[in-house]
């Protein structure tokens, strides 16, 4: 039998009777320990009393190849339709050696953040670019790191009437075909899977009618989550008004989406009756408040959201749009706008905690996630507070998020230690951003 561990005495712990810890096995969590007691079960120590220790953290929305432009400045200070147009041909040039190098520095850089699963969203399919899914899974296996993964796409190009040049898109039946082979290889099931598959067609202004409901269809009948942009911009909505001549919440149901398969990136313009019909719908948001920010979206309704019934995750969203893959810094980032929006009453630290954990579960689909109790995965992050930053403190839970935690001191999945002492072991992080940005500077200048 695997011997257990037990992460002993912690400074603090985001967990009801577990003052004294909690006792990991075989990738499960077995025991809570209440204060004044001792596990069970014998068990080898882990001395967490300079950390603070909470469910690791789950992104809901990103585009890992985005971190090759970052801060670039054809698309800086431009609203989300100008940004795309001035990215989509940069986006055009990617390589398979380009896309691994960013999907490797996306990922460490969410779990050094205090992340153990998290999504994509790739959908940019320039010639070449056909295994990306491929790509993407082979670095999280080689990370450690725990992936729902959407098999994106784009079929409404520029000649279409959409956003995306001709050159990034395919056609339905190669999106299709390719959806339904990435999920027969790669999608696993059941509580200890650590790569699933999702469809998620991009967005309703550059993919057609057709793909989104047969995308749906093809999700029902391979039994996988859906996932795509919307109600991220007004312009948005006039798109879909014009186009479709209906608002967007209307044309995602009229295409079968509407269900709680889906989860939905962004979701700020929706007005009360659109919210109140995804909460009896089940479909859930995630909200990417540095992102909405810095393209000067909106924000996320999240307190009206969450009284309709609607669940909410967190997501740090695109590299070029974030401009950071750092979770922990989207979760004080959306404590920070939803405070400021709500109030003191209506908001606090343990809400912004509870979305990145609890809320994203329910996101991916995955209950056994996002919470430390008895018969989770032994998912999780520990924080220590020995930074200037922390210098004074008083809650720890609290200074996690009120005085800016960044970088988790020691990540689990599973069970298994994927950060240690504040670094991935075995990844040469200096030999990987002197690659990342060389190859960035070459996409950069096509």
């Amino acid at each position: 039998m695997a011997q257990a561990i037990w992460i002993k005495d912690p400074l603090g712990v985001l967990a009801e009777g577990a003052t004294r810890g909690i006792v990991v096995r075989k990738g499960r969590i077995v025991e809570l320990v209440p204060a004044g007691a001792t596990p069970a079960e014998d068990a080898a120590v882990f001395d967490a009393s300079a950390h603070v220790v909470i469910p690791g953290l789950i992104n809901t929305h990103h585009h890992f190849y985005q971190t090759l432009t970052r801060a670039v400045p054809a698309a800086m200070d431009r609203e989300l339709f100008p940004w795309l147009q001035a990215l989509y041909p940069i986006w055009a040039g990617l390589t398979p050696e380009a896309l691994e190098l960013g999907v490797t520095v996306a990922m460490s850089e969410l779990m050094l953040s205090g992340c153990t699963t998290t999504t994509d969203h790739h959908y940019v399919f320039p010639a070449g670019l056909e295994q990306s899914v491929d790509i993407e899974v082979a670095v999280a296996r080689r990370l450690g790191l725990r992936v729902l993964l959407t098999r994106g796409s784009m079929n409404l190009s520029q000649r279409d009437g959409g956003l995306p040049p001709d050159s990034v898109v395919q056609d339905e039946d190669t999106i299709l075909a390719d959806s339904e082979r990435v999920v027969a290889k790669y999608h696993q099931r059941g509580e200890g899977a650590m790569v699933q598959i999702a469809l998620a067609p991009c967005s309703p202004f550059s993919v057609t009618t057709s793909l989104m409901k047969k995308t749906a269809e093809l999700a029902e009948k391979l039994d996988v989550r859906m996932h795509t942009h919307l109600a991220e911009t007004e312009d948005e909505n006039r798109f879909c008004e014009k186009l479709y001549n209906c608002r967007p919440l209307d044309y995602l149901e009229d295409c079968g989406w509407l269900n709680s398969r889906t989860w939905l990136a962004h979701g700020i313009h929706f007005n009360a009756s659109e919210m109140k019909r995804l909460g009896k719908a089940g479909t859930t948001i995630s909200h990417c408040a540095c992102s909405n920010q810095i393209l000067a979206s909106g924000g996320c309704p999240v307190c009206e959201m969450e009284e309709a019934g609607v669940g909410i995750g967190l997501g740090v969203d695109g590299s070029a749009s974030n401009d950071e893959s750092n979770l922990m810094q989207e979760v004080r980032a959306a404590f920070l706008l939803q405070r400021a929006r709500y109030g003191v009453s209506k908001v606090s630290h343990k809400d912004a905690l509870r979305w990145a954990t609890k809320g994203s579960a329910a996101c991916v689909g995955r209950p056994e996630l996002g919470e430390i109790a008895v018969g989770n995965a032994a998912d999780l992050a520990l924080f220590k507070l020995d930074e200037l930053r922390f210098s004074g403190h008083g809650d720890p839970l609290a200074a996690l998020v009120i005085c800016g935690a960044h970088r988790a001191d020691r990540v689990m999945v599973a069970g298994k230690w994927t950060v240690v002492d504040g670094a991935i072991p075995g990844l040469d992080v200096a030999n990987l951003i002197r690659r990342h940005s060389a190859a960035a500077r070459k996409l950069q200048a096509g």
